[in-house]
């Protein structure tokens, strides 16, 4: 498989620590906005986005929301332990866990672990009276396996993160979360709760932008794709072959999956979290098609690179909205480790938006599997044209090469 044998290297670029956007611009919209199409870019302002979407496209976003989900608890010697919420295990569905009003256990990453061997910790839950403990269950491969219980019955879990947790800004920022990161680190429309990252092609909406774009008939649809802190893992490995893709969870309701395909309108997906939900879609109704989802709703990483035939997108889509329909099911609950790299094809969307991404980074692969060899002049132009880079960074529309 040709695609395993790509060198990361060969996606690396220089990126100035100053081009790194540390804080949100005063105002969502106001970011630049590069757009490519057929080779040719050019830029605007992100508020004026409806001038660059083809009227009537389906619009599709990531409605996660970031939870506040660094716990730092002091212990009694004074060293602090810092418990970062990974994804739930009891009860592992994220709804259920973030209304518990008793005890949840999570898999979570401990900073300073070799300072809590045992024992637990314990904080106030501020403005409460109440505290909050945690107990460490066992270690896990890659992580620690944690209780929580708390004494205030009238709080849900979620509550008890809003009260203790701060916001688990990205690490490459090198700062304190702060207080404008607790909304502005989060898009307008974002509700089901369980990202420790945020799907950050999202920030830019406004109210205005929506409504500017309800005027040549382009209305958001969502899906819900909770971002996992494997996001900014980087690639270490020579080749992608060594890099491991971390699982990410999505719900897609069954509207949805009807509206996509009887779509034959173009596709915009807002984010490459939407855009790998999309295609592990496509994915999961291809192995419906060939009776091989055996009741397992997930997209292993190099699952769609073992296929050798082509499936139609809306004939995939069917199979998923008719099972869907005949069990009963209205919310489609999957994972997802799909990897998306040069030489996949994607086929489930027309035009990426998405910030700009690090060096050697997956998200990287990902574009330039959407745009090809074209991304290193979009980044070129990005740099040469004082873009902000990252979460907090600038905007890109991409029009996907369809034979790249």
């Amino acid at each position: 498989m040709k695609v395993k044998k790509i060198s990361i290297t060969d996606y690396d670029y220089e990126l100035p620590d100053s081009r790194i956007a540390k804080h949100p611009l005063a105002e969502r919209d106001c970011s630049k906005f590069l757009i490519y199409q057929n080779g040719e870019i050019t830029n605007d302002t992100f508020r004026n986005i409806n001038q660059y979407i083809t009227p009537k496209s389906l619009l599709i976003l990531n409605n996660t929301k970031v939870v506040r989900a660094r716990l730092r608890f002091k212990k009694e010697s004074g060293a602090t332990i810092e418990v970062f919420l990974i994804e739930p295990i009891e009860p592992s569905d994220y709804a259920l866990s973030f209304s518990s009003k008793k005890k949840v256990v999570w898999k979570c990453i401990v900073g300073n672990l070799k300072r809590w061997k045992q024992g637990e910790l314990q904080m106030e839950i501020e403005g409460t009276g109440g505290r909050l403990v945690a107990k460490q269950l066992k270690r896990l491969s890659e992580g620690v396996e944690v209780e929580f219980l708390w004494n205030n019955s009238s709080m849900s879990f979620a509550d008890i993160v809003e009260k203790c947790g701060t916001m688990p800004i990205p690490p490459y920022l090198n700062r304190e979360s702060e207080d404008i990161d607790g909304y502005r680190y989060q898009t307008i429309y974002a509700e089901p709760e369980g990202s420790v990252a945020a799907p950050t092609a999202g920030l830019h909406f406004t109210p205005k932008v929506f409504e500017s774009l309800s005027k040549i008939h382009v209305k958001p649809h969502y899906i819900t794709l909770h971002v996992g802190a494997g996001t900014f893992k980087p690639v270490t490995s020579d080749t992608i072959e060594g890099h491991e893709m971390h699982t990410e969870h999505f719900f897609v309701s069954l509207e949805l999956v009807k509206r996509l395909y009887q779509n034959s309108e173009p596709v915009v997906c807002v984010g490459t979290t939407t855009l790998r939900t999309l295609e592990s879609l496509y994915w999961l109704g291809v192995k419906l098609k060939l009776g091989k989802l055996n009741g397992n709703f997930n997209i292993s990483q190099w699952e769609p690179y073992e296929f050798d035939f082509q499936i139609d997108v809306g004939e995939a889509y069917k199979a998923l909205y008719e099972h869907m329909k005949n069990n009963g099911i209205e919310t489609l609950s999957a994972s997802t480790q799909i990897i998306i790299a040069p030489g996949y094809e994607i086929k489930t969307c027309d035009a990426l938006i998405t910030n700009f991404h690090q060096p050697r980074s997956t998200l990287l692969l990902l574009v330039a599997a959407a745009v090809g060899n074209d991304w290193k002049k979009i980044y070129q132009f990005a740099l040469d044209n004082n873009f902000r880079f990252l979460s907090y960074g600038d905007s890109s529309l991409l029009h996907i090469n369809k034979s790249t």
